[in-house]
Formats: C-alpha cells, structure tokens, sequence
C-alpha cells in the first residue's frame, strides 16, 4: 500500500510539472501562418514527421531551439519525444530525400527574428520571451 501511495505522489507531481512546463512555452509562427491555433498532432507531424503543411492547408517550416528550457519542455510535452530521438528521425528523412533538418537557433530572440520575417515559420519560445513581430498559435 506504501508502494501504490509513493507511485501516486511521484505521478501527481509529474503532472503539476508538466502542466507548469508546458503553460511556460508558447509556439510561435510567422503572420502568414493562416491558423490561429494547432493541435498536438499537427505539431509532432510538423516537427517530427516533415510534413509542411498545417490543417487548414497553411505551409509551414519548422525552427528549432539547440537547447535550453524551452526546448526540454516543448520536446517532452508537445512532442513526447527527447532531444536525440528528434535528430535520430530527422536524420533518417534526410538520408531518404524526405526532409531537410530544420534549422536550429542558440537563442529566443534569435528564433522570434527569424520567425518573424521567415513566411511560414514555425517555432516555439518560453512564454517570458519577448515576441514581437511573430504569431502565438492556442495548442490544443
């Protein structure tokens, strides 16, 4: 009964984790970007399978952060991936002609620039980052 309790308390303060976590990053797009919000599964077909295009037909190119916070909580929380099976698969559409590696930025403010004058870019930023010039798109 102990066992079953410490399992319950662990997975209670993942969650609160998570749900903190993923309220701290926001996905960005270029205002060209038709759609006012993505699904979950639009993103992980955007950033993990190469597709370019979101539902509502808008063309998109994914932008990525090397690191840092933002980048843990939107891999393990809007993808469900980790930072090495991201590259693992984007190497594997490279190899195929199916996909360029998404280019990668060491900073925020560099990705909300690019973003921002990028037609069709789409990335992700901790909420706190200024970003001016680029779209919030509602995950939902």
């Amino acid at each position: 009964m102990k066992k079953l309790l410490s399992i319950c308390v662990l997975l209670a303060g993942y969650w609160m984790f998570a749900a903190s976590a993923r309220a701290q990053v926001v996905v960005i797009a270029n205002p060209s970007v038709a759609s006012s919000s993505v699904s979950k599964e639009e993103l992980r077909k955007v950033f993990i399978e190469g597709a370019s295009r979101l539902k509502d037909g808008s063309k998109v190119t994914p932008v990525l952060l090397k690191q840092g916070p933002a980048h843990s909580a939107f891999l393990l929380h809007y993808l469900e991936t980790t930072d090495v099976r991201l590259m693992v698969v984007w190497r594997g559409l490279v190899l195929t002609g199916q996909g360029t590696v998404p280019k990668s930025f060491d900073s925020e403010a560099e990705m909300v620039q690019y973003v921002a004058s990028k037609p069709g870019a789409l990335g992700y930023i901790s909420n706190s980052t200024a970003h001016d010039g680029v779209k919030v798109l509602a995950v939902q």
